[in-house]
């Protein structure tokens, strides 16, 4: 018995934030309905690379959901979508703001079909405010928020995060918007609206900078906290061409590092003058290849690990041990995927079969 089984969803989500949210209510159990539009395809089917010929993106973020294929400008096909509203516990869009209200499948329309609907809207720049219908990716969230302010150096500003992770802040927002709405239907009953903007969702990415602004009128930027290049808290390069990440913070894993490295005389620089304590470790770093440093780390409690390509992550023990990877069911045999990173003691994920066709399950409309 998974923890969501009997939990219907319709999905009229896209590309990453929505899918993501509803991949993990899949993954527990739910029953998730994708709604696609005939004349427009997700991207993300369309992202490769491709294996078993379909993308590994879609067969990811749609892993064990159904596909229907609904004109939402058909007032017929609309119809056949409300048969599913009546039946379906939470509904997920990724709409610009009033998309769903003029084809008449916003929250007030469909509450009256199912008065205990958990509706989530998930948009760039939520329902309200002088930014609600602007088009944005996470790049604009991320400068908005003021991650992009935090993440990069004086001398070339802003870099990019390599991940998307504003747009996973607001999945994660919207998951927890969702799970808590349904056990507050539990407890009374009522159905609700949920409007999850994405950069509300990347500002509490930041909220610890941010908070020292709003109660201590101090705004950090580059390389001016210890997480962000105002400490040594950072990257080094190994002889080899490899890098360690070094996150020591605290003082007994600092001098249990720099003991390591042999370099205790670090100590003696002003620990104010970042550049100069960074350098040093740097001439110590580089003087053996990155295996001479972790067979040296190994035994040792100094907050230090090797920087991985996704080649070697797949054979990482940590993770291995940790079963994040499994193999999901697909037409052309099993497809390996990253597994919910969530452990429970009362039951496990399921993972059905990869994302599925388009209009799969179209069988549902009749």
């Amino acid at each position: 018995m998974q923890p969501l089984s009997g939990i219907k969803v319709l999905d009229f989500t896209t590309l990453l934030p929505g899918p993501m949210v509803t991949m993990y209510l899949a993954d527990w159990g739910a029953d998730v309905i994708r709604v696609e539009a005939p004349d427009r395809e997700d991207m993300s089917r369309l992202t490769p690379p491709f294996a078993q010929g379909t993308s590994t993106t879609h067969a990811f973020l749609n892993r064990s959901k159904k596909s229907v294929v609904i004109d939402l400008k058909d007032q017929s096909s609309r119809e056949s979508l409300q048969r599913l509203v009546q039946d379906s516990d939470v509904v997920i869009e990724q709409f610009r703001p009033g998309v769903m209200a003029k084809l008449g499948l916003d929250y007030p329309s469909l509450a009256k079909l199912q008065p205990r609907l958990i509706y989530c809207s998930l948009t760039g720049y939520g329902q309200t405010g002088p930014y609600r219908d602007r088009a944005g990716h996470d790049i604009n969230y991320a400068a908005l928020a003021g991650l992009a302010a935090l993440t990069g150096t004086k001398a070339a500003g802003p870099v990019l995060h390599g991940a998307p992770v504003c747009d996973l802040a607001g999945s994660y927002h919207a998951l927890f918007g969702i799970m808590t709405a349904l056990f507050h239907r539990e407890r009374s009953g009522a159905g609700q609206y949920i409007d999850v903007s994405i950069t509300d969702s990347a500002l509490m990415l930041s909220g610890m900078a941010a908070q020292m602004g709003l109660a201590a009128k101090v705004y950090p930027t580059w390389e001016e906290t210890l997480l962000n290049g105002g400490s040594f808290y950072g990257y080094y390069k190994t002889k080899d061409g490899q890098y360690l990440s070094v996150g020591g913070l605290e003082p007994k894993f600092y001098k249990g590092f720099l003991e390591a490295i042999g370099g205790l005389d670090i100590l003696a620089i002003d620990q104010r003058k970042v550049e100069a304590v960074k350098q040093a470790i740097q001439a110590r770093v580089e003087t053996k290849p990155a295996a001479e440093w972790l067979d040296l780390f190994k035994p040792l409690d100094v907050c230090v690990e090797l920087v991985l390509g996704f080649e070697d992550i797949e054979q990482q023990p940590q993770f291995i041990a940790r079963g994040m990877f499994v193999d999901v069911p697909g037409d052309g045999g099993s497809q390996k995927q990253l597994a919910s990173p969530l452990r429970f003691s009362e039951f496990r994920p399921i993972y059905r079969h990869v994302g599925a066709k388009k209009g799969a399950n179209d069988a549902l409309l009749k």
